[in-house]
This record gives C-alpha cells, sequence and structure tokens, in this order.
C-alpha cells in the first residue's frame, strides 16, 4: 500500500472526526464547563458579599454595643446625679426643720422663762408684804396697796 494513500485517508478521517467532535461533543462539553464557571463565580461572589454582610454586621454589633454603653453610662450619671440632688434636698429640708423646731424651742423658752419672771415677781412681791407685814406688825390690806404691788411688781 502506499504510504500517501494512507496518510491521506488518515487525514480525512482525523478531519471528519475532529468535525463530528467540534460540532456535536464539543458544545455540550463547554456549555456544562461554562455553566460550572459561572456557577463557581456565582458562589464566590456569594462568599465576598457574605463576608462583607458579616463585616458590616460585626460593625453594627460594635456600633449598637457602643451605643448601649454610652447609655447605660448616661442613666447611671443621671441616677447619681439625681441621687445627689434627692440627697441635697433631703438635708437642706431637714435643716430647714432643725431651724423651725429651734426656732419654735427657743420661742417657747422665752415664753416660759417670761413666765417663770411673773411668777417670781408674784413670789416677791407676796414676800415683801409678808416681810413688810411682820416688820410692821401691822396687817396690810393687800386690797388696799394693790396699786403699791403693782408698781413693785412692774420694778422687779
Amino acid at each position: 500500500m502506499n504510504l500517501n494513500a494512507t496518510l491521506f485517508a488518515q487525514f480525512v478521517v482525523f478531519f471528519i472526526l475532529a468535525w463530528f467532535t467540534m460540532k456535536f461533543v464539543w458544545p455540550p462539553i463547554m456549555k456544562a464547563l461554562d455553566e460550572r464557571a459561572s456557577k463557581i463565580a456565582d458562589g464566590l461572589a456569594a462568599a465576598d458579599r457574605a463576608k462583607t454582610d458579616l463585616a458590616l454586621a460585626e460593625r453594627r454589633a460594635t456600633d449598637e454595643l457602643r451605643k448601649a454603653r454610652e447609655s447605660a453610662n448616661e442613666l447611671r450619671g443621671g441616677a447619681e446625679r439625681q441621687g445627689a440632688l434627692i440627697l441635697d434636698e433631703a438635708r437642706a429640708e431637714a435643716n430647714r426643720i432643725i431651724a423651725a423646731a429651734r426656732t419654735a424651742a427657743e420661742g417657747e423658752a422665752d415664753v416660759a422663762a417670761q413666765r417663770a419672771k411673773e411668777a417670781l415677781r408674784d413670789q416677791v412681791a407676796l414676800l415683801a408684804v409678808a416681810g413688810a407685814e411682820k416688820i410692821l406688825r401691822k396687817e396690810i390690806n393687800p386690797a388696799a396697796h394693790a396699786e403699791l404691788l403693782s408698781q413693785l411688781k412692774a420694778e422687779l
């Protein structure tokens, strides 16, 4: 057999096989590869989106935690200020009550001292009358000498 004819027949069979492969086999394989590449690209894009979403969620969680801490600190500070204010008001009220009680006690003491002075004047006047009666050895009529006793009481 001739080498040229064999070679030519092999070329023809090769080209028919190549044409058949490119026409019927190659397109489904390429379609499957393209679909797979598309799925992989979609998966990578989804992974990137998930990674971005996770970072965003972490940032939001951190911000919310910071805001919650700030809010708690503000509430605690407000409560401390309010407690100090209530304590100061209670002290001021206690001081007012003490001052009022002191004023009332001083007023009562002044009234009691005035009554004691009046009682003492009355007793001194009676003692003076009794002493004068004994000295004079005569009876003094307290009703007749009421004006004298009033003057003596005023002087004391």
